[in-house]
């Protein structure tokens, strides 16, 4: 799975999904593990980086760079440009385990991994809320959702939790907590709302991305 949990002092990096663990980047794959732990200023300065300028094709074509489509809140009203403007120069780190950051101005906004959507750093869904599906955990869920557990069926469901918006199973959501106004993580959901409710065990959201892992402690990238 892809859970972001890089870590700045400890050097821990975000990946369970995958065999690999990168800080700022992860994989996913078979197994249950870390193979490697990475600053990510060294990941990417190990990567390969792609820089896109105004008016070049590559901002439109190959490896769905910057396409961000599945966010249609950020086309409306040119939101996009302002956060990725056409006359800027934006970097696509290209890092192990086929993972992307979109960094602009050295500030990382969106990140993927080869078989998963883009998603949005913590700091620019805050800035954005209504980007993204919303569900709530309830109180008890909320230290392990800030330790990089997943989210159980069960924590969606119970008195406390609200699935706000319905979603298909393999979509990005936002993830907050009940009580709270701002979102604690980003995930990717296992299950569709429907069989959350219907089958109510088990994973029902990846977890990918949460407050004070390690990209949100590294809110630049040198």
């Amino acid at each position: 799975l892809l859970l972001l949990l890089l870590s700045i002092e400890s050097k821990k990096g975000f990946g369970r999904r995958g065999s690999q663990t990168l800080t700022g980047s992860g994989a996913r794959g078979k197994g249950d593990g870390a193979a490697g732990k990475k600053d990510v200023q060294e990941v990417l300065e190990a990567g390969e980086r792609q820089l896109l300028r105004s008016g070049e094709d590559e901002r439109a074509e190959g490896d769905q760079s910057c396409d961000m489509k599945q966010y249609p809140c950020l086309e409306e009203g040119g939101t996009i440009d302002v956060l990725i403007p056409k006359k800027e120069n934006v970097v696509i780190a290209k890092c192990e385990g086929k993972v992307e950051i979109v960094c602009v101005n050295n500030t990382p906004l969106f990140f993927k991994s080869r078989d998963t959507p883009w998603f949005p750093t913590l700091k620019l869904l805050h800035q954005y809320p209504q980007m993204m599906p919303k569900l709530r955990v309830d109180t008890g869920a909320i230290k392990f959702v800030l330790s990089g557990a997943n989210i159980m069926c069960p924590g969606l469901t119970s008195a406390g939790a609200t699935i706000h918006d319905e979603v298909d199973a393999e979509t990005a959501v936002a993830i907050y907590a009940e009580n709270k106004e701002h979102a604690l993580a980003v995930g990717f959901t296992e299950l569709s709302t429907e069989d959350i409710r219907s089958v109510n065990k088990g994973v029902g959201v990846e977890t990918i991305h949460y407050l004070n892992d390690g990209l949100w402690k590294a809110p630049i990238l040198e």
